[in-house]
């Protein structure tokens, strides 16, 4: 699974214009994440699609950064995130971004983006 940072102005209709791009490649998302800062925002996407959704971005000159994802399951429970956190930071590795991307029956999946996912990967196996 990848990940794609996506650097967009802070103004309406951006989100809607990177959204259209994938679109018209056929890009489904799995998961989704946008915030701002100040002037400037940025868009994560997990899409089901990495080649698409990179030539997408490509073709409309949209810039964007990709990182690889770790995927765990955690139970649905007060301190797991923490205690994975802490397993993280205890080793050196630094968090670049969280998504949830499922629950189910007591469990949570997370796409976790890190500054050394092979790592990462270890860690929380």
């Amino acid at each position: 699974m990848r990940e794609f940072s996506i650097h967009a102005t802070h103004r309406p209709g951006e989100i809607g214009r990177v959204a259209n791009e994938l679109a018209r490649f056929g890009v489904n998302l799995q998961s989704v994440a946008a915030m701002a800062f100040g002037n400037q925002g940025v868009i994560r996407i997990l899409p089901d699609d990495v080649d698409a959704a990179r030539s997408a971005l490509e073709r409309a000159n949209i810039r964007f950064e990709e990182h690889e994802v770790v995927t765990v399951l955690l139970e649905n429970q007060a301190g797991e995130l923490a205690g994975l956190a802490d397993k993280l930071a205890n080793a050196g590795v630094n968090v670049i971004a969280i998504y949830l991307t499922g629950r189910a029956e007591g469990m949570v999946e997370l796409a976790i983006i890190t500054d050394d996912p092979k790592k990462a990967k270890k860690l929380l196996e």
